[in-house]
């Protein structure tokens, strides 16, 4: 069963896909309006017959819902309104700081990690979902 798992930001959503129990980056979608980051997310879905959706919600570290995870909600809202898939939230609390981590220990130069870090991100929140979900 194909997922997609996204890190929505303000500027772009990081796309990973995981096809069995691996997550892997796919793409970053440079944000747009909110009608045009919809319709790509769900391209992307239907393109690789994507059968569920997780969307990182950036909790405070006391676990509570601060502004960003209102916007990322509303972004999941309207996105579930938006197709037939199943879409669900998971807690993705410093997973961006991860995902910039990951990549300067691979000795990636910074402009390339500016590029990769959002995809990377969306990575380990899938990643996450998929272990949690497979015990």
């Amino acid at each position: 069963m194909a997922i997609l798992g996204l890190d929505v930001g303000e500027k772009r959503i990081g796309v990973a896909l995981a096809e069995e129990l691996l997550a892997i980056p796919l793409t970053v979608i440079e944000r747009a309006g909110e009608k045009v980051n919809l319709e790509r997310v769900l391209a992307l879905a239907k393109e690789h017959g994507v059968k569920r959706i997780v969307v990182g919600l950036p909790r405070s570290l006391d676990g509570s819902i601060g502004k960003q995870a209102e916007r990322i909600l509303a972004f999941t809202r309207e996105l579930s309104h938006h197709t037939d898939i199943p879409v669900d939230t998971w807690d993705e609390r410093l997973s961006t700081v991860a995902a910039e981590r990951l990549l300067l220990d691979a000795g990636m130069k910074r402009e390339k990690r500016r590029a990769r870090r959002d995809a990377m991100a969306a990575v380990i929140i899938l990643q996450s979902y998929l272990d949690r979900i497979s015990k």
